[in-house]
C-alpha cells in the first residue's frame, strides 16, 4: 500500500496541475516532489499520525484558494517541510530515553537523530477540552509572553493562506544568565483536521527581521505539538511537544540538555495555570 503522503502528492491531478500557470505549477511540483521523498523516508507512524497524512488537503486547497508569490511558496513548503519531518520523527517509537518524569505524571524523553541532532519529546495530560488548549496556543500565540516566563515576547509577522505564519519569537534568558536572550525567526503551519491538530515550525529567513541587538539568533525546527482529545474523555487534551532546537554560541550540551527539558516541564505547568485563570475568567 503507498504511503499516506504519497497519496496525497498523487491527489494533486494533472487536471490541476494543467491549470496552473508558470511559478505555481513549478511550485506545486516541487512541493509534490518534496512530500514524495519525505514519505518514503518515514518510518512506521501511529494511527493517528496516518489520520493527519491522509486528511491533509494542504496543496489543492491552497492553490486554488489564490495566487501566491515565489517567497509566500517557499514559506508553504517550508511549514509543511516541518510538519511532515516531525510527524516522521514521532511516528518512530525507537530509541526514546527517558529524562525526566514528574509526579503528575508529565514526561520528556530524547532521542539523537543524524540529520538533526538531540531531540526532546514532552509528553502530557491537561485538563481542559481541546479547544480551549488550541485557542491558547493558535489563535493567542501573540499573548504567551504573559503566561510563560520563558518567552519574552511572540509576534506574527505576516500571514500567509489560512495555516501559515511567519513569526519573531524573543525568549528570556534563564535564570543566573546560564543561557542568555535568544531571538527565533520561524515559519509555523497549523494544520486542524477532525479530532487532531498539528502545530509545527521550523527556522526561516525573514527580510524585515534581521538580527537583533542584545540577542543570539537561535534556531528551531523541526518541531511541533500534536493535540488530541483524550480517549474516552473529551474534556482532557493529549499534548505532545517534539522540541529540537539549536541555541547557538558556546554552551556546553550538559546545560543545554538540561535547559530544554526543563522548558517544556515548565511550559507544561504554564499552560495549565493560564487555562484555568482564563476558564475562571469566563465562568
Amino acid at each position: 500500500m503507498l504511503p499516506a503522503t504519497f497519496k496525497l502528492c498523487a491527489a494533486i491531478s494533472y487536471r490541476h496541475l494543467r491549470n496552473m500557470t508558470g511559478l505555481r505549477r513549478q511550485a506545486a511540483v516541487a512541493i509534490s516532489q518534496e512530500l514524495s521523498r519525505l514519505a518514503c523516508r518515514s518510518a512506521g507512524p501511529s494511527t493517528w499520525i496516518n489520520q493527519v497524512r491522509r486528511r491533509s488537503s494542504l496543496l489543492s486547497s491552497r492553490l486554488e484558494e489564490k495566487p501566491f508569490s515565489e517567497v509566500e511558496m517557499s514559506y508553504i513548503k517550508q511549514g509543511e517541510e516541518a510538519l511532515q519531518k516531525s510527524l516522521s520523527i514521532l511516528g518512530d517509537q525507537d530509541g526514546w530515553k527517558t529524562e525526566t518524569v514528574v509526579d503528575n505524571g508529565d514526561k520528556v524523553q530524547s532521542k539523537v537523530l543524524p540529520d538533526v541532532g538531540k531531540v526532546f519529546r514532552l509528553e502530557v495530560v491537561v485538563d481542559q477540552p481541546l479547544d480551549a488548549v488550541y485557542s491558547e496556543l493558535v489563535d493567542n500565540m501573540e499573548q504567551m509572553g504573559e503566561w510563560n516566563p520563558s518567552v519574552k515576547e511572540v509576534k506574527i509577522l505576516q500571514k500567509i493562506g489560512k495555516d501559515t505564519v511567519i513569526t519573531h519569537e524573543k525568549a528570556a534568558a534563564t535564570p543566573g544568565n546560564i543561557v542568555g536572550p535568544r531571538d527565533f525567526v520561524s515559519v509555523r503551519c497549523a494544520k486542524r483536521r477532525g479530532s487532531t491538530c498539528v502545530l509545527a515550525g521550523m527556522a526561516t529567513k525573514y527580510g524585515a527581521m534581521p538580527e537583533q541587538q542584545g540577542f543570539v539568533r537561535a534556531e528551531n525546527g523541526p518541531t511541533c505539538m500534536i493535540l488530541r482529545p483524550v480517549a474516552g474523555d473529551p474534556s482532557q487534551t493529549k499534548l505532545i511537544w517534539l522540541l529540537s532546537i539549536d541555541l547557538k554560541g558556546w554552551l556546553p550540551k550538559t546545560i543545554i540538555n538540561q535547559v530544554l527539558s526543563q522548558t517544556q516541564v515548565d511550559f507544561a505547568n504554564h499552560l495549565r495555570e493560564r487555562l484555568a485563570r482564563t476558564v475562571a475568567v469566563s465562568c
